[in-house]
């Protein structure tokens, strides 16, 4: 099995990126750059293989490749940012992901952001939020509803993504924001809760049995190793002014597809 991370470089316009609830801060694009290599060095480390995307200095949000395209076995969506500015990101992706995958594209008047999208085992968790609408929503799963996938809309408060307020961090945990998104949505499993005054911390990257895991949240990767978790640390504190996790990104998956 090889395990495929795309990823693009940091634009140097990052500074100018989107943003819906933290305040403008200055991006050194250095440091971001630096942090970056580090993300993508960790990946390797993991065990997958760096495809890089084309890069796009003009589109400050682009190092984002999550939003613009979920990779299943079966299939390549390319989504329909909510924030019109960031749609042009999407054409590169899909060229890179055709070589990969059949594509299937989101339509008007759908959006549709990848950090909105949770995928557990057969469950794919959608968040309703300013980036992902209903007719998004609605695409995703009549087209996913092909293979047998459950698609399971969550309602959102106070965060960007989905995956602001909760990511998986084992076959059967999920790592969680509560005051953001209802544990009740997601069923019997488990759930580590962030650390109190680490509200941002619910964004984790699960790659074969690691979690890659910011170094800005201390107290909650301590939560994650007494529950188990084996943390790998990254630098990202530069990153993150941009609204952005550690799942933001990637795109991770399997060479392979399912056999048709």
């Amino acid at each position: 099995m090889t395990l495929i991370a795309v990823t693009r470089a940091v634009s140097p316009t990052i500074a100018e990126c989107e943003l819906t609830h933290l305040a403008r801060e200055p991006i050194d694009v250095a440091k971001a750059v630096a942090e970056h290599a580090v993300y993508e060095e960790t990946l390797r480390s993991c065990g997958a293989t760096i495809v890089h995307a084309p890069a796009e200095p003009a589109l400050p949000d682009a190092v984002f490749v999550e939003d613009t395209a979920l990779v299943f076995a079966e299939t390549a969506v390319m989504t329909r940012p909510g924030a019109p500015v960031r749609r042009r990101e999407v054409e590169s992706m899909a060229n890179v992901l055709s070589a990969y995958r059949p594509l299937f594209v989101i339509q008007p008047p759908g959006t549709l952001d990848g950090g909105d999208v949770m995928v557990v085992g057969q469950k794919i968790y959608v968040g309703l939020s300013s980036r992902t609408n209903h007719e998004g929503f609605a695409q995703l799963d009549t087209h996913l509803s092909e293979w047998g996938y459950e698609v399971i809309p969550v309602p959102l408060t106070g965060c960007l993504h989905l995956k602001s307020a909760v990511t998986q961090v084992a076959d059967n945990l999920l790592l969680i924001n509560d005051r953001w998104v209802s544990p009740e949505c997601f069923g019997s499993m488990e759930m580590v809760t962030v650390a109190p005054g680490e509200p941002d911390a619910a964004n984790a990257l699960l790659i074969e049995a690691a979690v890659i895991y910011p170094t800005h949240h201390p107290a909650t990767a301590e939560r994650l190793d007494r529950a188990g978790v084996r943390v790998v640390p990254v630098p990202c504190g530069e990153l993150a002014k941009a609204e952005s996790g550690v799942t933001c990104c990637s795109v991770v998956f399997e060479a392979a597809g399912r056999p048709s």
